[in-house]
């Protein structure tokens, strides 16, 4: 079966910060899809992270960059397997330069915390208890 794949571009100011932010959280670069305007972060088989220098970004688009520090352009959800997966990896977002938002959710049954990367672009990562949306 074919495997959607999701592609968030994300303008940020230091390439090379935000490459060494996002490999100490765990993932990974794409070389073949990396230059010194785009860095292509691999986090799962079907979701890619561009982060762009913003000249580069700018030439997708005619809007206007949001200053993602002072607005909220996106908010991206990534899934957890576990509470302590919630926990360990905004613990690492934050020991690497991030901004924990302070935002934590607990509902029992679903638990997220939220961190701004570098450029303040917000993370939420959450973990729901699969028994909460068995068929």
């Amino acid at each position: 079966m074919y495997q959607q794949m999701i592609f968030v571009n994300l303008p940020v100011t230091d390439l090379d910060a935000s490459k060494t932010f996002f490999t100490t959280l765990g993932y990974s670069i794409n070389a073949q899809f990396s230059n010194d305007e785009a860095a292509s972060v691999v986090i799962s088989d079907t979701i890619v992270a561009m982060l762009l220098t913003k000249p580069f970004y700018a030439t997708f688009t005619d809007k206007e960059i949001a200053d993602a520090s002072k607005t909220s352009e996106v908010l991206i959800c990534l899934s957890a397997e576990s509470r302590e997966k919630v926990d360990e990896l905004v613990d690492r977002a934050v020991a690497a330069g991030g901004t924990d938002t302070g935002r934590t959710q607990d509902h029992g049954f679903m638990y997220g915390r939220a961190f701004d990367d570098l450029d303040g672009h917000t993370w939420e990562i959450t973990w729901m208890d699969p028994t909460a949306v068995q068929d």
